[in-house]
Order: structure tokens, then C-alpha cells, then sequence
């Protein structure tokens, strides 16, 4: 058997070897020239925009919430406050064992299942060097129960924050509002950079009104922090500016005396100065304590409140809307005198009813018997209805119209609080364009005596009154009366006339003495409450129907559901010399504003003009 070698090709192997180190070298080449490009690109091409992405890595930028300011009344009682709320947090990473811990927090704290739960999921979306709150809202007990007991929790703590408070609960909760966690509808129409530390937003009253005052500015500080997000230390910080604090017109005394007199029912009472249209007190009853909805209301109390038929929930004062009733009369008597289609001589005969040339209907008089022959003065004092149904007519509803409006019936009073109402003035206008008719004769008649179409809410009736009290300066009612900023300075806020109403002085004298003789003189529907005054009194009642009666049908209070019942009406105004208190009263299905309403009125005048209520006789 023969072997045949195989002689190896030197040759043909060096060449191959070469030919892999050249591509090899190349290949290095090309890899470290693709590197040093790369660098260059990164730090050279981009290197302030990776210095900057460097820079925020190591650096952030944390907000530092403002303190709110605060609000008083006119004699420096604290409304709205910021007090510090207790809270227990757990910071994950140096509790030994969560759910032990847990456990044992639960013998010594409150910790009900939404806590749990809550705690629960802020835990998956937090960081585990981040505290993480599991009680809001701790008592004092709660903090000294933990307090003493602090040592067996490692990892667990108090925490305080600064919340907002209202130290006189209910009094006054309509006007002043709450403040409430902000939402994100909320958060899209303010400067979200300027609510980045915030939780917190003014929803109603004074409080959502003047929120950017109140609020303040933002404040920053640059924290250093290492890979995990966990701060090392504070480069520089600026601190947040506070908001102002707000000093009301409102009286608190007053506004007590006010809800106390309305408590038991549902209604409301308006102060105003008349002079310049601040607003004394603005009670609306039932009233509600906003204490609980600044951090949250729980949903049973939220829904008793909700789903009260006395809803405490709504501001009577701004947003209830009632028929004006016999208040209205002074004002078209006003209008009357200016148009000329009356004088305080011209007498009609009132035998109980009114009707209109040509008809059978028969618009009936309060008092049934009627009040023999009337004039101008005695149809105020006792409130006759056939009266104004004449005087109505004769003026027409284009005057009536025009003339109401200058007192602001049928728009909004433009008060420095939010949640306003208008009301309603009737017109041919607004009835063609609403219900596409046209205006008849009769309803002429009953805007002559505040019924039919007609509504004001509680603040445009003391708005009228303060205007008739100022004898035609229509001032703008408002809440705050000056500003303090956190410097110390403060800045007043002026009133504002928005309207003057024609009339001559004469006129003027008339219809005010007849108001003077609704309260003082002996036959005005409002006398009682002149007895032990040490102060004059300008006023008018008035009695608003809830439902119609038909051309036969008497009124029958037994007979009546209590909630279809007459609302009572009272607006009044004093000293009659120099007026520096205008009130409105409306107490729902109360009957008789001179029973009803108007004692209630004495006595708010009696706390702003005393400095006490004076005790009245009872009927």
C-alpha cells in the first residue's frame, strides 16, 4: 500500500493570513473610527445639550407651596384661618417589616379600610425612600397617643401642614366659602406652574372670587440628588410669596344676630351700608359647616347635606329667586311720580278688587273688604293692591320696565362674590324672545304689586332698598373692604356708583315718609316693630305667593302644605335721617312680612345701630 504526501502551500497561507489582518486592521479600524465619531457627536456636536441632561439629572427644581392669606371682618375677626393638620406618614425603606407595623398602628391609631387602601396604592406609585401618608386629619389625642409610643415605630412619623380652617364653623359659610383639592378642570384654567405645590383651591364665595389674591406665588429650591432620586442637599431656594390677607365689610355680630333670627327656617337677611354699598351681613339659612369639604367630605355627609330638602347647600342670598311681592311698591310709586302719572293727591277707591275696562276678571285686593278711597301715601302704608294695579296700568309695562331696572331688578348686582343670580324684570322683549307671546294688559297689573313674571334674589332687594335708602345712588354691593400684603401695606378698595335713578327731590320725600309710616304710623303693616325703637324707621313689607288662586278661591293657611305657603317679605332701611344700614329680609313660606319678616329685621338693626337687639313685644 503506497502514501501519498501532501506538501503544504507556504505560499498560498501567507497570503490568506495577510488578507485577515488587512480585513481585521480595517475592521478596527473602522470600529474605532465609528467610536471616536460617536464621541466626537456626544460631546462635542451635543455637548450642552448632554451637560444640561447631566445637569437636571443631579439638579431638580422642587415648588415650595405659599401660605394663604388669611380673612377677617370689619372689627379684625379671624373668618378663614391656616392651622397645621397632622398627619401620619410610613417612609418604606426604614420599616422593618410594613405589614407588622401596620398592624400594631391600627391597636393605637384609627386606620379604618380607605385608609388602607389609599396608603396602598400611593405606596406602588412612590419611591421607597418617599413618605407615604396613611392617616390625614389626626386629633390631638391620636398625636399624643402616638407620641408616646413613637419608639416602637421606626420609619413611621407625624407630619404637619398648614390647611385651611374656619373657626366660626357655619356663621357666614355661604359668603365666605370654602377652599377644596383642586381638580383637573381647576388646574387648567390657572397658571398650573404657579399650583405646582398647591393642593388647594377657593371653589365658592369670597374664597373663589379673590383666589389669585389669596393664593400667592409659588416659591423654588434647587435640590441636589444622587441616580435614585433621593435629595443630598439644597443648592438654593427661593422662597414662596404669601398670598394677601382680606379684610370684609362684613359684621360678624350682626351676622350672627341675622342666622340666629332665621334659625328654624329657611330664608335669608342682607345687609348694606347705604352709603357706599358694603355689605353688612348675608345670611342664608340652613347653613352647612365647610370645615369637612377642605380636605375632603366623606360621602354620607356630603349626600345628607345634598339631598336635604332644606338644601343648606344653596345661598339663598345670592341664588334664591322669589316673587318681590308689595316691595316693589315704593318703586313703581317712584315711577308713578316721575312720569307724571300720578301725584301724591290723586286718590283711587279700592272695593277690594281691580278690573280692567271691558274684562269680568277681577284682580283682588289683599284685604278682602278693600280700603275705601286711597291715595299715594296710604296705599304704601297699608300695602293697597288696587292701588298699584291702577297705578300699573296707567304707567304701562315699557316705563315700569324701564324704571325698575335702574334699582338693578333683572341683573346681577356685580358682587365681588361667586355663584350670582339675576333674577327676572319682564318685558315685551324678553317675553316674545322666551315664550314667543305677546305681553297682555293683566300681567301689567300684577308686576304692579311684585307677582307674575317678576323675581329678585334677597341681594337685589337690599340693593333696591340701599338705593332708595341713598335716595338714587345705586352703589355696587361688595364683600372686601381693603387688602393687606405680605408687607404689611394695605391697599383700600372703593366703592363704585353704577347707576343714579331719576327723580325729583320731592318725590323722593313722599315715597320715603310713606316707608316711614309703614313702620311708625298706626295703621302701617309694619308697626309692631316701632315699638321701643330708639331709632326711625323706613320700610315695606310685602307677601309672595307660591302658587295661584283661581277667580273664586281664598287663601287658607290651615289648608296649605307648608311649603306652598306665602313667603314673608320685609326691606327696610335706618335712621331715616342719615340711613347707614339697608336690610332685606325674605323668610320662606313665612305668610305675613309684617309678622314674619319684619321683626327680624329690627333686630339686625338693633345689633348694628345698638350694639344690641333689643327685645321686642310679641303680637
Amino acid at each position: 500500500m503506497s502514501h501519498r504526501l501532501t506538501l503544504k502551500d507556504h505560499q498560498r497561507e501567507a497570503r490568506l493570513f495577510a488578507n485577515r489582518v488587512v480585513a481585521a486592521t480595517v475592521l478596527v479600524l473602522a470600529l474605532v473610527l465609528a467610536l471616536v465619531a460617536r464621541l466626537v457627536y456626544l460631546q462635542v456636536v451635543h455637548h450642552a445639550y448632554f451637560t444640561t441632561l447631566s445637569h437636571d439629572n443631579r439638579v431638580q427644581i422642587l415648588p415650595l407651596a405659599p401660605t394663604r392669606g388669611l380673612i377677617f371682618d370689619r372689627n379684625g375677626t379671624l373668618v378663614a384661618d391656616n392651622r397645621p393638620s397632622f398627619g401620619l406618614e410610613v417612609t418604606p425603606e426604614q420599616v422593618p417589616n410594613l405589614e407588622q407595623t401596620l398592624r400594631d398602628l391600627r391597636r393605637i391609631i384609627a386606620i379604618g379600610p380607605a385608609d388602607l387602601s389609599r396608603f396602598r396604592r400611593q405606596l406602588r406609585r412612590k419611591r421607597r425612600f418617599e413618605g407615604v401618608p396613611i392617616r390625614l386629619r389626626l386629633s390631638q389625642e391620636e398625636v399624643a397617643r402616638f407620641a408616646v409610643n413613637r419608639y416602637r415605630f421606626p420609619g413611621v412619623d407625624i407630619e404637619a401642614r398648614l390647611i385651611r380652617y374656619y373657626p366660626l364653623g357655619t356663621r357666614a359659610a355661604h359668603v365666605i366659602g370654602y377652599v377644596g383639592r383642586i381638580n383637573e378642570q381647576e388646574l387648567r384654567e390657572v397658571d398650573s406652574s404657579n399650583y405646582s405645590a398647591t393642593r388647594y383651591i377657593g371653589k365658592v364665595g369670597v374664597e373663589s372670587y379673590y383666589e389669585d389674591i389669596l393664593h400667592g406665588r409659588v416659591g423654588y429650591q434647587q435640590v441636589e440628588t444622587n441616580a435614585g432620586g433621593r435629595i443630598l442637599r439644597v443648592l438654593e431656594r427661593t422662597p414662596p410669596v404669601p398670598g394677601n390677607d382680606l379684610h370684609l365689610h362684613l359684621d360678624m355680630k350682626v351676622q350672627e344676630v341675622a342666622e340666629d333670627q332665621l334659625a328654624g327656617k329657611r330664608g335669608a337677611i342682607v345687609a348694606i351700608d347705604p352709603r357706599d354699598g358694603a355689605l353688612i351681613a348675608a345670611a342664608s339659612m340652613p347653613s352647612y359647616d365647610p370645615n369637612p369639604f377642605v380636605q375632603g367630605i366623606d360621602v354620607k355627609a356630603y349626600r345628607e347635606l345634598r339631598d336635604s330638602p332644606d338644601r343648606p347647600l344653596f345661598n339663598r342670598a345670592l341664588r334664591g329667586q322669589y316673587p318681590p311681592g308689595s316691595t316693589i311698591k315704593p318703586l313703581v310709586a317712584l315711577a308713578g311720580l316721575e312720569y307724571g302719572v300720578t301725584t301724591p293727591d290723586h286718590s283711587v277707591y279700592c272695593p277690594g278688587w281691580y278690573s280692567l275696562k271691558g274684562s269680568s276678571h277681577r284682580y283682588r285686593d289683599w284685604k278682602r273688604g278693600g280700603h275705601g278711597t286711597v291715595n299715594l301715601t296710604r296705599a304704601i302704608v297699608e300695602s293697597c293692591d288696587v292701588y298699584f294695579y291702577d297705578l300699573a296700568f296707567s304707567l304701562g309695562i315699557d316705563h315700569l320696565h324701564e324704571f325698575l331696572a335702574h334699582f338693578g331688578l333683572g341683573k346681577k348686582t356685580g358682587i365681588d362674590l361667586s355663584g350670582e343670580r339675576s333674577g327676572l324684570l319682564a318685558s315685551r322683549a324678553w317675553k316674545r324672545r322666551v315664550r314667543n307671546l305677546p305681553w297682555f294688559p293683566g300681567e301689567t297689573l300684577i308686576t304692579g304689586i311684585g307677582q307674575g313674571f317678576t323675581l329678585v334674589t334677597p341681594l337685589q332687594l337690599a340693593e333696591a332698598v340701599t338705593t332708595l335708602a341713598s335716595r338714587g345712588h345705586r352703589y355696587r354691593p361688595h364683600m372686601v373692604a381693603s387688602m393687606t400684603t405680605p408687607d404689611g401695606k394695605t391697599q383700600p378698595l372703593e366703592p363704585e356708583v353704577v347707576d343714579t335713578v331719576p327723580g325729583r327731590p320731592a318725590a323722593w320725600d313722599i315715597v320715603i315718609h310713606a316707608m316711614n309710616q309703614v313702620v311708625e304710623g298706626a295703621h302701617g303693616t309694619a308697626r309692631r316693630i316701632s315699638k321701643g325703637a330708639s331709632y326711625s324707621i323706613a320700610g315695606k313689607t310685602g307677601t309672595a305667593q307660591v302658587f295661584g288662586l283661581g277667580q273664586d278661591q281664598r287663601y287658607d293657611k290651615s289648608k296649605v302644605a307648608e311649603r306652598l305657603q306665602d313667603h314673608a317679605l320685609f326691606m327696610a332701611f335706618a335712621p331715616v335721617e342719615a340711613p347707614t344700614i339697608a336690610v332685606a329680609v325674605i323668610v320662606e313660606n313665612g305668610g305675613h312680612g309684617g309678622s314674619a319678616a319684619s321683626p327680624l329685621a329690627r333686630a339686625v338693626m338693633d345689633q348694628y345701630l345698638l350694639g344690641k337687639v333689643i327685645p321686642q313685644e310679641q303680637p
